[in-house]
């Protein structure tokens, strides 16, 4: 691609979905589930990703580069930030973080879907100043990476009615204009985050320590694999010898809802995949989540999924 910022952005294994001169789309199948990925070319040295993630995690391509500025917009689900593997920062729905691009494995997603934006900056390749594109706008790239990144620190905040403006319009952008639209909600993102005060930082409050954050993993993995029951606060303290309170703040900060709550919501996802495709009744698919009565399931699936089983079944079976 004439325009490609740099080589390296897709894991090896990467579909080509299209490409033309400003922006490729690809997807990575495997184990940990789909990923795709939207590039688009805004400037020489900046690119907008939209990112959507259908699984518990994702790996970076082996070559990404390191020392990018980047800015994240959470839309939907929940993305898991790892600092070099001793601090673990959680991005939310509407949450935005500013940090600079580290080696690292892979990303997780707690709750197995995460859809944002992304804008990469090169500090190396993008322009010393915006002013260049729009002569009020005085932003400089390698001053945003000195004043959010400086001796690697990680910036999160919850998003200000502005913020979520801009970044609401970036994801319905009429694709008709889409490359003069992006240039123009980019300025406007960058010159609105250059007036930020660093201090605004919620990353510790949004954040947990390794320790804490295998906890949360370990327990959800427990959930996953015990379906059929339905364990309290005090078993699960019990089967992994911590006490009820250690287990809630964990789980919490990683998974940004209760344990009560991640149980009811995984398994009418878990549900609605059984009725979407097998041939299981509603009672057996029931009994198999813990479930002996056929109305507190139905209640439970309607709460989750927004409908009854028989209906969300009959849905799938119009199409």
């Amino acid at each position: 691609m004439k325009n490609k910022l740099y080589d390296g952005t897709r894991d090896k294994d990467a579909e080509i979905v299209s490409e033309s001169e400003d922006s490729v789309v690809y997807k990575v199948i495997n184990e940990y589930g789909e990923l795709i990925v939207k590039e688009h070319f805004v400037f020489p040295g900046i690119w907008l990703m939209y990112k959507e993630a259908n699984g518990q995690m994702y790996k970076y391509p082996p070559d990404y580069p390191l020392g990018l500025l980047e800015i994240t917009h959470c839309h939907e689900g929940r993305f898991e930030y790892n600092d070099n593997g001793e601090r673990f920062f959680y991005l939310s729905e509407g949450d935005v973080s500013i940090n600079k691009s580290k080696e690292t494995a892979f990303v997780y997603c707690p709750l197995q879907h995460y859809c944002g934006i992304s804008v990469i900056i090169n500090p190396e390749t993008a322009p010393k100043s915006l002013s260049s594109f729009l002569e009020n706008v005085k932003v400089s790239p390698s001053e945003l990476m000195t004043k959010f990144c400086n001796n690697d620190s990680f910036f999160v905040m919850r998003s200000t009615p502005q913020i979520e403006h801009i970044f609401y319009e970036l994801y319905s952008a009429p694709q008709h204009l889409i490359k003069g639209y992006f240039q123009i909600k980019i300025l406007e993102l960058l010159l609105f985050i250059s007036d930020l005060d660093p201090a605004l930082s919620q990353a510790e409050q949004r954040s947990c320590s390794k320790s804490q954050s295998e906890l949360a993993k370990q327990i959800c993995q427990y959930i996953n694999e015990h379906m059929d029951i339905r364990p309290t606060i005090e078993q699960l303290a019990s089967v992994f010898y911590v006490s009820p309170a250690t287990i809630k703040r964990c789980f919490n900060s990683v998974y940004g809802e209760s344990v009560y709550a991640y149980i009811k919501t995984y398994k009418m996802k878990s549900a609605a995949y059984r009725l979407k495709t097998t041939n299981q009744s509603v009672s057996e698919i029931a009994h198999d989540f813990g479930y002996d009565n056929n109305s507190k399931f139905s209640s439970a699936f309607r709460n989750v999924m927004g409908m009854s089983p028989t209906e969300y079944r009959q849905k799938y079976i119009d199409k």
